[in-house]
């Protein structure tokens, strides 16, 4: 089936690779991005005749209610996404990620569907008091399920959750608490921790580690965007629910991780160094079973 879709800031990393995939599937696609960072990260499908494109800002009410009213599906990515950007500028991010989304859910009808990325940063520092043991990470007796007690930090965590518990009101919606995203798109970002690493490998060759024992979750931008498909395409058993999105076998210490980049580049170099603190404060480890129950495999 072919619907109406709206991707706010859908421009933006996981917009540049979500949209033309919802395309291809010959939905209909209307994006609206205020296009921060001057980007073209959508040219590429400027010619399809069911994609259309609004630069305006979320925060209008005037652009965006029309547009909301009009959907079947909306798929709210404008953000400011991250902990270090919404510590720099807190008033802009609360109005865009949570006054903005909040208003949306105003605009929506009941049979109206909405797919909302949300984050598993909320679950702050889970588990064994910030350390796991190798042998009893096996055992699942430390991870984070979509049950399991939230404890955001951020201001970035905190209000994600706060857009999460308004969405889940509504009932046709799903969250989906996505783990650190990481790989190459149109819009790139390098600031995500993996791309941070590995471009810091290839071009420094080198990297200081601070709290180098702290673990989360990963997952691929284009593994993102095959979640958001899954959920369109089966909505009906998905909706209405919560979901941890993250690569089960990827849940690794900063430490692990620049051992896994140093197989690719041999002469990459992690020093370890009390010099920083994550802002987060992510230390976790996810069960991810539950989107795994519907289908979804890596």
């Amino acid at each position: 089936m072919s619907y109406n879709i709206l991707v706010t800031g859908g421009a933006g990393y996981l917009g540049s690779i979500l949209v033309p995939a919802l395309l291809a599937r010959d939905h209909k696609v209307t994006v609206v991005d205020n296009f921060m960072y001057r980007q073209n990260s959508l040219a590429h499908v400027c010619h399809n005749p069911k994609f259309s494109i609004v630069n305006g800002d979320v925060r209008m009410g005037t652009i965006i209610n029309p547009l909301v009213t009009s959907a079947d599906i909306i798929i709210p990515l404008a953000a400011l996404v991250g902990a270090p950007l919404c510590n720099k500028d807190p008033m802009t991010a609360t109005t865009t990620n949570r006054d903005a989304i909040i208003n949306m859910f105003s605009c929506l009808s009941k049979e109206q569907r909405l797919l909302m990325p949300t984050t598993n940063s909320a679950y702050g520092s889970g588990g064994n008091n910030g350390y796991f043991d190798n042998d009893r990470d096996k055992h699942c007796h430390n991870y984070c399920d979509e049950n399991s007690p939230l404890n955001p930090i951020s201001h970035y965590a905190k209000e994600k959750l706060d857009v999460e518990q308004a969405l889940m009101s509504h009932e046709n919606a799903i969250s989906f608490r996505l783990a650190t995203v990481f790989g190459m798109a149109p819009r790139m970002r390098i600031d995500l921790l993996v791309n941070d690493f590995t471009y810091r490998a290839v071009h420094d060759r080198t990297v200081v580690l601070f709290e180098s024992h702290f673990k989360r979750n990963y997952i691929h931008i284009r593994d993102v965007a095959r979640v958001f498909m899954l959920a369109v395409d089966n909505f009906e058993t998905m909706g209405g629910d919560i979901y941890n999105v993250g690569l089960s076998d990827a849940n690794l210490s900063k430490k692990a991780l620049c051992e896994r980049i140093q197989q690719q580049v041999p002469d990459f170099v992690y020093v370890e160094a009390a010099v920083g603190k994550d802002p987060d404060q992510r230390n976790y480890i996810v069960s991810n079973e539950k989107i795994e129950s519907k289908g979804f495999k890596v």
